[in-house]
């Protein structure tokens, strides 16, 4: 079987919308760590506008919505089978959702400015990093914080080594008992391999022209393996750095 592209990741999890809560539920600190990345966008005022990119099935939303009781969370997610899913909790019947890439939310209907934005699990999958960053850098309203709620394993083999043993020991097998034609879980691994490790997204981030750039850890088993990357626009109005061609 071809390797899944990142273009075709969102069909994808059309697929495994249906069952993906039941497999993220078996996740030790799947919604405890949510939570924790929510309470590391800081202190907000009341109507703070949040983005929870990369939405899904709107675990991320409520783990905003109960950290942030009296922000107006929104969310966008490229899959419309997940977003389906979150339409249907009814913890989540007031919050709006858009269906769309996140590269570009404003392309989408997510128009800022917003106050803070999360993005949990999407970075990694979208296939330009740099210009998603810049463009959500010119979403946020001066002083907004970013919080990537992302794994990083490529700057420590302990980590790799963990991420493997629980990928091909867990979530692969559990993947192909829930659903077993789609390629969405062998790719998660692979996704992770991949992906930038912590020194070199942090300079994504500052490249995109984001301050305070610091990375927070998780605990448990997804010490090392997951993390909360925060940034924050200054609070001067100023434009992010033009991108190099």
């Amino acid at each position: 079987m071809a390797a899944l592209r990142k273009d075709d990741v969102p069909e994808r999890f059309d697929e495994v919308a249906p069952t993906y809560d039941l497999l993220t539920n078996l996740n030790p600190g799947y919604h405890r760590h949510l939570r924790r990345s929510a309470e590391r966008l800081g202190a907000l005022p009341d109507g703070a506008r949040i983005l929870d990119l990369c939405c899904g099935t709107g675990a991320s939303t409520d783990a905003l919505l109960t950290v942030h009781p009296r922000a107006r969370v929104e969310g966008l997610d490229a899959s419309a089978g997940m977003l389906a899913e979150a339409r249907q909790k009814p913890v989540l019947a007031g919050v709006r959702f858009h269906h769309g890439d996140a590269t570009d939310p404003a392309a989408h209907g997510a128009d800022g400015p917003w106050n803070a934005i999360l993005m949990a699990y999407g970075i990694r999958n979208v296939p330009d990093p740099d210009r998603c960053l810049a463009n959500l850098f010119s979403c946020l309203a001066p002083g907004g914080t970013l919080v990537l709620h992302e794994y990083s394993v490529a700057d420590s083999r302990r980590a790799r080594l963990v991420w493997d043993a629980v990928s091909y020991g867990i979530i692969v097998p559990s993947g192909l008992v829930t659903a077993p034609r789609s390629p969405i879980y062998r790719y998660l691994h692979r996704s992770v391999r991949r992906f930038d490790g912590v020194r070199a997204l942090e300079g994504r981030l500052r490249g995109a022209g984001f301050v305070d750039v610091e990375t927070l850890p998780m605990d448990g088993w997804q010490r090392g393996i997951l993390h909360s990357f925060r940034a924050r626009r200054p609070a001067t109005n100023g434009a992010a750095p033009a991108r190099s061609s």
